[in-house]
């Protein structure tokens, strides 16, 4: 199996997934992030496809950028707190890495999905 990235996002707030919302995936290195690609989430809350192929896979850190902010005024919620969100992680095998986003107004979490 080789590597790759998938995503999703869920609006924990609303009880449902998050259509719409912009995510930019970045390659870490030494010099500075590089960034790789723009998706937005379809009506289930993920990508159309993954985020980062297996065509495109290399193992090293990453970092997921999740527009939150924009999705949640889109959504009607003026709350001003939360705007840009960052997930940085390590993939390190050529396996499939799934790291979701659960959103809130006020809060969030993530973690290693399967």
């Amino acid at each position: 199996m080789s590597g790759y990235l998938t995503t999703h996002v869920l609006d924990t707030a609303r009880g449902c997934p998050a259509p719409g919302l912009l995510i930019c995936l970045s390659r870490i290195t030494d010099s500075g992030s590089v960034p790789l690609c723009e998706r937005r989430t379809n009506a289930d809350g993920r990508t159309d496809g993954p985020i980062l192929t297996e065509a495109d896979f290399a193992a090293g850190p990453y970092e997921l950028l999740f527009h939150a902010g924009e999705y949640l005024r889109l959504m009607g919620v003026e709350s001003g707190f939360l705007d840009l969100i960052p997930i940085r992680f390590s993939m390190t095998q050529a396996v499939h890495y799934h790291v979701p986003l659960l959103l809130s107004p006020y809060g969030y979490t993530t973690y290693r999905g399967s």
